[in-house]
């Protein structure tokens, strides 16, 4: 069975985490790390410490009443993407604990997405 980096685990939800093919397993919030636990799985499990993540990046949706999904970017792991169900929001005022506050941002709008498209390959 595999070790938490966490001493102490602030806050547990159920999650899928989107890496190829879909796995649900359990995310944990600790004082030292980011943890996933697949279910079926345990030995299936990302760590990533504090220190290493970079950004929590949250897709909005309804004005900022949903939240479907979320991206942890770590400096040298890439990228996680997770998916919490209704209990994203406090999970991710659980990781703004851990993390500054002005690093959890929002996704781009697919609007955003076509308009910096457009001015990257015609300029402004």
């Amino acid at each position: 069975m595999a070790d938490s980096l966490n001493a102490k685990v602030e806050y547990v939800c159920k999650a899928t985490l989107f890496l190829g093919i879909q796995q649900y397993g359990r995310i944990l919030v600790g004082d030292k790390a980011f943890e996933f636990y697949d279910d079926r799985n345990v030995e299936n499990y990302i760590q990533i410490p504090w220190e290493e993540v970079t950004w929590i990046v949250a897709d909005v949706a309804m004005g900022g009443k949903w939240l479907p999904r979320f991206e942890v970017q770590t400096r040298q792991n890439g990228s996680f993407r997770f998916a919490a169900g209704r209990e994203t929001k406090p999970l991710l005022r659980a990781c703004r604990e851990h993390i500054p506050a002005d690093h959890i941002v929002r996704a781009l709008s697919a609007g955003q997405k076509v308009v910096r498209g457009l001015k990257a390959r015609f300029g402004k």
